[in-house]
């Protein structure tokens, strides 16, 4: 009985991963990042946003990023507009607490230009998934725009380098 339970659970557990390697696809080795592209206004967004991003995938994945298109992976992101909105006034109408909001959207293909991230229900062309971080200025405590927009941009890598995992 006891012999008959052990090679039960042994064999229910024959296609089970420990460790951060079941995070990722295990057929993926080097992916490669162009630059991104950029349809915002701001000047160095998404040189700023490429950096990140290679970044984060050399820190937190078991991927090296190489600048070889014929790499087992591209990940090829656009960012879309940015928009920022006033959160709050004081009394004399002038800005306290402004949102910057950034999006992205991203899509990881194989060398064989098939989709390694799973479709999600958006409205976006197939293979694409859309990622965006939001971030708040506020001037009267001496911060800048460009810090916000740095912050933005750390959190949207992370949010990006956050799809590569696999689904569990």
């Amino acid at each position: 009985m006891l012999v008959g339970f052990c090679l039960l659970a042994v064999a229910g557990c024959a296609n089970y991963q420990a460790g951060s390697g079941s995070l990722y696809a295990p057929d993926v080795h080097t992916v490669y990042v162009p630059m991104i592209e950029s349809e915002s206004f701001r000047r160095d967004l998404g040189e700023r946003l490429t950096e990140a991003v290679c970044k984060e995938i050399e820190q937190k994945t078991p991927f090296k990023v190489v600048g070889d298109p014929s790499a087992d992976s591209v990940l090829t992101i656009r960012l879309r507009p940015d928009a920022r909105r006033v959160v709050a006034e004081d009394g004399l109408d002038q800005a306290r607490y402004l949102e910057n909001e950034l999006s992205a959207e991203v899509s990881w293909i194989n060398r064989r230009r098939l989709p390694i991230m799973p479709s999600q229900s958006m409205p976006l062309p197939g293979g694409l998934t859309e990622v965006q971080e939001s971030s708040l200025l506020i001037p009267a405590a001496g911060q800048t725009v460009a810090s916000q927009q740095q912050a933005a941009i750390h959190r949207l890598a992370e949010q990006i380098v956050g799809l590569m995992e696999e689904p569990w």
